[in-house]
C-alpha cells in the first residue's frame, strides 16, 4: 500500500478523478466498495484506490498477477498505472519520488 500526495490544484476534484481516471485509462468500470475502487487489469491481480485520511492523497493498493510471462502485457499495465497516477496526483513520476523522499525524512 503506497499514499501519493495530491497537488493542490487537483484537490477539489480528486474524489471523482479517482474513478473517472480509472475508467479513462485502464478502460474498466471499476467496482466501489464502501469508498475504495477497485479494477483487476493485465498484470495486476488487484488494484485498490481510495481518498486518504485528510483527502489530499490517494491511497494504491496493488497485488500482481503471478507467471505472467508476455512483456508486452507487463509494460503496457506499467505505463497505464503510472498515467493514472500522473493525471490524479498532478505531480510526474519524477515529481512523485522527490516528493517520497522528502516525506521519509
Amino acid at each position: 500500500m503506497q499514499e501519493y500526495p495530491v497537488k493542490r490544484t487537483h484537490i477539489k476534484v480528486l474524489p471523482e478523478n479517482i474513478s473517472g481516471k480509472i475508467t479513462e485509462h485502464f478502460e474498466v468500470t471499476p467496482v466501489e466498495k464502501d469508498g475504495t475502487y477497485s479494477i483487476s487489469y493485465g498484470a495486476l491481480e488487484s488494484m485498490e484506490v481510495r481518498l486518504g485520511d485528510a483527502k489530499k492523497s490517494v491511497i494504491v493498493s496493488t497485488v500482481s498477477k503471478q507467471g505472467i510471462e508476455d512483456e508486452q502485457i507487463i509494460l503496457d499495465t506499467n505505463k497505464r498505472f503510472r498515467r493514472y497516477l500522473d493525471d490524479v496526483t498532478g505531480y510526474s513520476t519524477k515529481e512523485r519520488v522527490k516528493k517520497a523522499k522528502t516525506v521519509e525524512k
